[in-house]
């Protein structure tokens, strides 16, 4: 591999993990309601388990309340189950067609252990990222072995890879950041 395929592969990589990152921080809530919020809850449709938007159409008539419709009658009491056996702490109101879900007031401390939750899966992915750097730096370290690389451009490749390493940092910086201030801001 020479130096851009490094690169490259290293960036497609960080890319993934910063995707990931922003997945976690779409399903976290906020006080707000959002049918993102949903996404993590796995629900049994015949047998499989599936993602709730998969088995029903998810929509927030407003900013407090969330409307989860099934396309089969039939999964509603799954739907009502996986909800209420998520860590989420939202009670489904089952009216026999859909679920409402009513999305409370976050308090101080529901809100610190967010911002808290939010720092510790942005340090995940920033060690995701780091983990990355290290497998290219390898592949430099390889390269330059092989005598495929010189030293000097093994040395240029590091160092290109360690500012792909603080662009995704500041990146994922900036997400936490951003979610951070929504959260405490509600």
């Amino acid at each position: 591999m020479n130096t851009q395929q490094i690169l490259k592969d290293s960036e497609d990589r960080m890319e993934k993990a910063l995707d990931v990152f922003r997945n976690d921080l779409r399903g976290l809530r906020t006080g707000r309601a959002s049918p993102q919020m949903l996404d993590a809850i796995r629900v049994d449709n015949y047998g499989t388990m599936s993602p709730i938007r998969d088995v029903a159409s998810v929509t927030c008539p407003d900013a407090s309340s969330i409307v989860i419709k099934p396309y089969v009658a039939e999964s509603l009491k799954e739907i009502e189950k996986a909800i209420r056996a998520s860590d989420m702490g939202l009670a489904p109101n089952n009216d026999g067609k859909v679920i409402r879900l009513s999305i409370p007031a976050m308090s101080g401390d529901q809100r610190k252990k967010i911002v808290a939750q939010i720092k510790k899966s942005g340090e995940a992915a920033k060690v995701s990222c780091r983990n990355i750097r290290r497998d290219g730096n390898k592949h430099f370290d390889d390269a330059e072995k092989a005598k495929t690389m010189t030293e000097d451009d093994r040395d240029k490749g590091k160092a290109k890879m360690q500012d792909l390493l603080k662009a995704y940092e500041g990146k994922i910086d900036a997400l936490s950041a951003s979610k951070e201030k929504e959260v405490l801001e509600q």
